[in-house]
């Protein structure tokens, strides 16, 4: 027989290789319905609630609107959320969590209100309750949709039994939570300027607005001053400097800065086109004079500095509005116009005086308030929808914004008029930040209206004063009493609670709880009895809501029926303002927390978690409702999120189109890729997403998806009878293990801190770098190659350890991912991962000593690796499997590495170590020194199952075999 008809066996149907059915491509969007339809099936919330002696933990929902499809920012909301709950779940808790929406106020109703304009009808001709009608049925529809798209990105939850603010029950506890207010003695019934839609014809909470460039009318107006003659300021004249022409109708007075530095300024000559005149004398702030000229035309040679003008000169003067005695003006302007300091008033830019127009600004109407003089300032110029009242002399009817939320024809006829009368000195445009609704996206102003306000200042009369007597003092105390992630949030509530003004209860809508009281007819409000405080008539009323829902206020006969015999209906009327919205969610603690089966025992969440625009919002409502009810936070942990920008750090826009739908990326990547994502992004911050960065987590998410995938292949017929011992187990194994418990309590503490990004980093890290590029590389060998040895039992029982940890550690991140894994090694009709803690690892499995002298094994073998990697890039060698290298250490690793099978480690067929001084031409490391590396390559003959280069092979039973490798088939036949 000749040499070519020698046959050379074929050995790899006696390899252990991987046997699995778990794919390496995992088509997430066409399988993951598949995994949520089986957890529906087999009840897995149900099923962890059944579980008992589990502390409990309850992270409380903040509601969204239910009124449109998810962004991007619900997405992430909603996985940060639910890996809160899922974690903590897994670590042993009873983890609870009660989805919920917001069904009340304007978002909604604006919608219905959008449909009726559509057709040319008016909504206030629609009846009340048939509208209220819409408004519930349009919530309903989208309830439906938006849980259908949460539960589509994994979030566990009782989504068969969610909380709506428009739910009976729910409505009856709000009514019933503003009647506490109503009765504790903090309601009342003021009128000050608040933030104002004209579109909307609405209040509207800071919460309710955003901020935006807007280009807006400057002016520069003459009041001319009163009462100073025989002095030098007999005749001058006061600039003030206003961004609201529209204002100056309601012009009640000018301030200035005690502090500051005034002069007597003289038109010395003017130019053409110009609104001074020479003579003309002005006071204005010395730092601010001359920007004041430039901006009325007047070059620096034709104006003067006549005289300083002490503050203490001012005192006791009056000013004569610039309309005074305008023909036409009815006399509307004729009265003096007040003068005096006032703190608020800067240098920084205008002229150094502040025009009031206290029914239009808030830190007027405080300084006439604490003056007393309220009566003497507030005016009614404006209406609902923005326009002057109809008798105001030139101005009547004009319009701030128009229906569309455009500039009107307010700013324009004011201006017109104060040029005509000779009131303005320049005009001009400026583009500054300005409060939009951020439902009609239209500007908002300041508007003077009677509203209902919750006294943040007023003692609370209900007895609980543990945390303070008012509710901004029993604020700031719960907020130092409650866990911040990240602590700056503490700050910005703090600092939110210090300043905020009373809280405006009401809205002028129709969509919403109604605020449920009853006034005393022709009584002012600050008379005792102005209100109706009746624990019957308030019994009478949540009872009805209970049954019937809010619309029982708004039922024929409803104020007869809710006085019955405890009031004559003739002496009271009843107030069919709703609440404002923060108000509902912020009292969701109470029909939530207290009163669901699946609450909490004390009404109190273990954790809130919601966007940092939150601190204005949900955070700051919820803590104002429940301490003024219950005198103490609704909450002991908040968590916030920052915004989601696109992938060059812009604010998402659909204007720019370079918004990310979570639907699309769920169909083209499946959900597991979106919640990695979440996963890998600090979201205390402000989080990017985009095409790019989403191929970069996929990327991710492949290399995790091959790790499980070998230790799968590798598990398929482990059983318990393979299991070793760690006290048998060779070293390697101990460093794994060691390494397990370092990682067991970063996941845990990671995770109780709420530090995704740093579990997920953690483990990405161990599984990409620890195990695939070091131990399962290192024992591929032995788990292929050996036959039924010690060191194959103990990786093997290293794979399964890791395994469960692994999945377990991952599964609230990756929830499809990890349940496609599990059940790919322990099918069953019951089987889930979700309904599986992460088990205990026993602290004994670490071993600091163990993991030094690793430490330095692996720095030494790095060195090797890296030798071999420029042999292979110049060709010298294929595979590692080819090099024998020899490895020049000094005495101290020389002695670490003795009795290791360090070949194994490097993956070389054989490999030398020695002390001798390495050789120039050696390969080394400048961050390893010590440690040189000589190649060489291996003597002896390949093995024609395991590839190693040995000296042996061609010298047993089995031709071609090595000593290992005849073992094992031998075994094996």
């Amino acid at each position: 027989m000749c040499a070519d008809d020698v046959t050379v066996p074929d050995y790899k149907d006696t390899l252990n290789l991987p046997l699995t059915d778990f794919p390496m491509r995992a088509g997430l969007p066409k399988r993951e319905p598949d995994w949520l339809a089986r957890w529906e099936e087999i009840g897995v919330y149900d099923r962890l609630r059944e579980k008992d002696g589990r502390t409990p933990f309850t992270l409380h929902d903040g509601p969204p609107y239910a009124n449109g499809h998810l962004h991007i920012g619900h997405a992430l909301n909603k996985t940060i959320k639910d890996m809160i709950v899922r974690s903590h779940q897994m670590m042993g808790h009873d983890a609870r969590y009660i989805p919920g929406w917001d069904c009340h106020g304007l978002p909604i109703e604006w919608k219905i209100e959008e449909k009726y304009r559509a057709k040319g009808q008016d909504k206030d001709d629609v009846p009340v309750l048939e509208f209220r009608q819409e408004c519930r049925d349009f919530a309903a529809g989208w309830v439906d949709v938006q849980r259908e798209e949460f539960k589509r990105l994994g979030i566990t939850g009782n989504w068969a039994e969610p909380y709506l603010t428009m739910d009976f029950h729910a409505e009856r506890v709000i009514a019933e939570e503003f009647m506490k207010f109503l009765m504790n003695g903090t309601l009342y019934q003021g009128s000050k300027p608040v933030m104002w839609s004209p579109v909307e014809e609405t209040a509207l909470a800071e919460a309710e607005v955003e901020y935006h460039d807007k280009e807006s009318f400057t002016i520069w107006v003459k009041f001319r001053v009163l009462g100073a003659k025989g002095t030098d300021l007999d005749g001058a004249q006061v600039v003030i400097w206003t961004t609201t022409p529209w204002t100056m109708p309601s012009n009640r007075g000018v301030v200035y800065g005690a502090g500051y530095e005034y002069g007597l300024y003289e038109v010395t000559d003017t130019p053409e086109e110009c609104w001074a005149t020479k003579g003309d004398r002005y006071i204005l702030a010395d730092k601010l004079a001359a920007d004041v000229f430039a901006r009325a035309r007047l070059s620096e040679d034709q104006w003067r500095r006549v005289a300083d003008v002490p503050t203490a000169s001012l005192e006791g003067l009056k000013l004569a509005h610039p309309l005074a005695g305008a023909e036409g003006s009815e006399g509307e302007w004729d009265a003096p116009r007040d003068f005096r300091a006032a703190p608020f008033v800067t240098d920084d830019e205008g002229t150094g005086f502040v025009h009031c127009a206290p029914s239009h600004g808030l830190e007027e109407y405080d300084l006439y308030r604490e003056l007393g003089m309220l009566g003497e300032v507030i005016t009614y110029n404006v209406m609902p929808d923005g326009s002057f009242r109809e008798d105001l002399p030139f101005f009547g009817g004009r319009k701030i914004l128009n229906e569309k939320g455009k500039e009107g024809d307010a700013n324009k006829a004011v201006i017109d008029k104060l040029a005509q009368v000779g009131g303005l000195l320049a005009r001009g445009k400026i583009k500054h930040s300005y409060p939009h609704s951020w439902r009609s996206k239209a500007p908002v102003i300041y508007r003077n209206t009677p509203q209902w306000f919750a006294a943040i200042d007023r003692p609370v009369g209900d007895g609980q004063d543990a945390l303070g007597q008012t509710i901004r003092e029993r604020a700031l105390t719960a907020i130092d009493q409650v866990t911040w992630t990240p602590r700056s949030g503490r700050n910005r509530l703090h600092s939110m609670m210090e300043a905020r003004p009373d809280w405006v209860l009401s809205r002028q809508r129709a969509w919403g709880v109604p605020l449920t009281c009853f006034v005393k007819t022709g009584a002012l409000p600050d008379d005792p009895e102005f209100l109706l405080r009746n624990e019957a008539v308030n019994a009478r009323i949540t009872a009805a809501f209970e049954e019937e829902g809010a619309d029982a206020w708004y039922k024929p006969g409803a104020k007869e029926r809710f006085l019955a015999n405890d009031a004559d209906p003739e002496a009271y009327t009843q107030v069919f303002d709703i609440l404002d919205v923060w108000f509902d969610s912020g009292s969701t603690h109470a029909f939530v927390l207290r009163d669901r089966p699946d609450g909490t025992a004390d009404g109190i969440a273990d954790v809130y978690m919601e966007g940092t625009d939150q601190h204005r919002g949900w955070f700051h409502s919820s803590l104002l409702q429940s301490v003024g009810t219950t005198g103490h936070a609704p909450y002991r942990s908040v968590v916030t999120h920052g915004f989601t920008l696109d992938e060059k750090g812009n604010k998402m826009s659909k204007s720019l189109g370079n918004t990310i739908a979570p639907d699309d990326v769920v169909k083209q990547y499946g959900a597991d890729i979106l919640r990695l994502w979440v996963a890998q992004t600090d979201y205390t911050g402000d989080q990017r997403i985009g095409p790019e960065i989403l191929k970069g987590t996929a990327d991710s998410y492949r290399r995790l998806r091959n790790t499980l995938r070998f230790m799968l292949g590798s598990l398929a017929d482990f059983t318990e009878a393979d299991r070793v011992a760690p006290q048998e187990m060779p070293e390697l194994e101990r460093w794994v293990l060691h390494r397990l418990a370092e990682l067991d309590q970063t996941v845990r503490d990671g995770y109780r801190a709420f530090d995704f990004q740093g579990v997920f980093q953690a483990v990405f890290h161990f599984a990409t770098v620890e195990l695939s590029a070091f131990y399962f590389d290192i024992r591929k060998d032995a788990l292929y190659c050996d036959g039924d040895t010690a060191r194959r039992r103990a990786a093997r029982t290293v794979l399964d350890l890791l395994f469960h940890r692994l999945t377990t550690w991952l599964a609230p991140v990756l929830v499809f991912t990890m349940e496609e894994a599990w059940l790919e090694r322990f099918p069953g009709a019951e089987s889930s991962i979700h309904l599986t803690d992460m088990p205990d690892t026993p602290d004994a499995w670490r071993d600091e000593a163990l993991a030094a002298r690793w430490s330095a094994i692996r720095r030494a073998r790095r060195v090797v690796t890296g030798a071999l990697e420029v042999a292979r890039r110049d060709k010298v060698i294929g595979a590692s499997l080819e090099a024998a290298p020899v490895v020049h250490v000094d005495e101290a690793t020389a002695e670490t590495l003795k009795g290791v099978p360090f070949e194994d480690l490097c993956i070389t067929s054989a490999i030398s170590v020695t002390t001798d001084p390495a050789p120039d031409e050696a390969f080394r490391m400048p961050d390893v020194p010590g440690i040189g590396v000589v190649f060489e390559t291996a003597e002896g003959e390949k093995c024609q199952r395991c590839w190693k280069i040995l000296p042996d092979v061609g010298t047993h039973a089995h031709s071609g075999l090595c000593a290992r490798c005849d073992e094992a088939v031998s075994e094996a036949g």
